[in-house]
């Protein structure tokens, strides 16, 4: 078996669902098998993959023991020559997996492969290719200089090495996942990726970034960036400069203030933002039923429209609907990058469901209408 793609699913069931459609499409006639382990959802999650794809192996734990230990053990009964470590509230391209075996078969003493990760507006996610994050670059981010913590010696789209990657898209031989250890069971959520990605560097191999790859990932939906995740976030980067770098009280005292400011700071940030409206909604579909239950559910002028229509109009202030079943994902993909920037939502219809998903803001809860 070539690739064993592992879902760690919690309390996601929509976005699960398009999540497996878009890698059972991306597969193709990739040997592959597809592991959900699932940390004792109390949503239907478990109940939709059964009964939806009863060919996904689906490990149910009766305990959130967190992203490390889930994931260890969904790799042990992996049997692919590659893991994919996917989050569930990802969609990726149909080429996704085709490119990122290509270019790890074709590129020398390559360790963990990372691919160009964007979020449910069209925009890039700069944590999609990051440096090792030393203390000081890690407190300069805290405080809103993130220069020496991304890594822009690559550009959004270009392929290249890059030492840390993120857990949502994380690729590799599975040889090398267990050489290291897999993730350290130490961090319960948060911290784990830039570990893994430290320790395959550590152990001789070169993590790459592939930019020609785009994957969808709502990340709002795993990660809400409340004063939780901050307190978790840098609580796992504790753990991290524990085991990595010398021990440095100044710089913990520091980073402690850091965070507190932060969590002040966006707290207040947060309750200014403004969310612009759309006036309309274009849904790119040849299909009837879904036409009719959206006129039903979206309280907004409802137009149908072509694939083709992208090379002639110039869209904003509308919410643009994709059927996966009309469009590939690769070309939905394209189409939110180009107009992520006037004032725009998008919501995808995965193939063989009854509902529309997305997000319009990377750090909180997406939206799911169901028809």
């Amino acid at each position: 078996m070539k690739v064993s793609v592992i879902i760690l699913n919690y309390n996601v069931r929509y976005f699960l669902e398009q999540c497996i459609r878009s890698v059972e499409r991306a597969l193709g006639s990739i040997e592959g098998e597809i592991i959900v382990i699932d940390n004792n959802s109390t949503d239907d999650s478990c109940a939709m993959v059964k009964q939806r794809f009863p060919r996904v192996t689906l490990i149910e734990n009766t305990e959130n023991i967190g992203f490390s230990k889930a994931n260890n053990q969904a790799v042990a009964v992996a049997q692919g020559e590659y893991v994919c470590i996917l989050n569930p509230d990802t969609a990726v391209a149909e080429d996704t997996f085709i490119n990122s075996l290509q270019y790890s078969e074709n590129t020398e003493n390559i360790g963990a492969l990372g691919v160009y990760l964007m979020d449910g507006t069209g925009h890039f996610l700069p944590e999609s290719k990051r440096n090792v994050p030393t203390p000081a670059a890690s407190l300069l981010k805290l405080f809103g200089i993130g220069g020496r913590y991304y890594a822009k010696h690559l550009s959004e789209e270009e392929n290249g090495k890059a030492a840390i990657l993120v857990g949502a898209y994380m690729f590799m031989k599975r040889s090398i996942y267990n050489e290291v250890g897999g993730f350290d069971e130490d961090y319960f959520m948060y911290g784990e990726d830039i570990d893994l990605s430290f320790k395959i560097e550590k152990a001789g191999y070169q993590n790459h970034y592939l930019g020609s790859t785009e994957v969808l990932h709502y990340k709002g939906e795993c990660t809400q960036r409340d004063e939780v995740y901050y307190d978790r976030f840098y609580g796992a980067m504790h753990i991290f400069y524990k085991k990595h770098f010398k021990p440095n009280p100044l710089f913990r005292s520091l980073m402690n203030l850091g965070v507190a400011v932060f969590k002040k700071t966006r707290r207040s940030s947060g309750e200014r933002r403004k969310r612009v409206q759309p006036d309309r909604a274009y849904v790119f579909t040849e299909n009837l039923y879904l036409l009719k239950g959206l006129s039903e559910k979206l309280d907004l002028p409802l137009k149908s429209a072509s694939k083709a229509i992208f090379q002639e109009e110039n869209f904003s202030n509308s919410m643009l609907i994709f059927d996966a079943e009309y469009m590939q994902y690769s070309q939905i993909f394209g189409i939110m990058k180009r107009f992520k920037d006037n004032n725009n939502q998008f919501r995808i219809h995965p193939p063989k469901s009854h509902f529309i998903i997305g997000s319009d803001q990377s750090d909180e809860k997406g939206s799911v209408i169901v028809f």
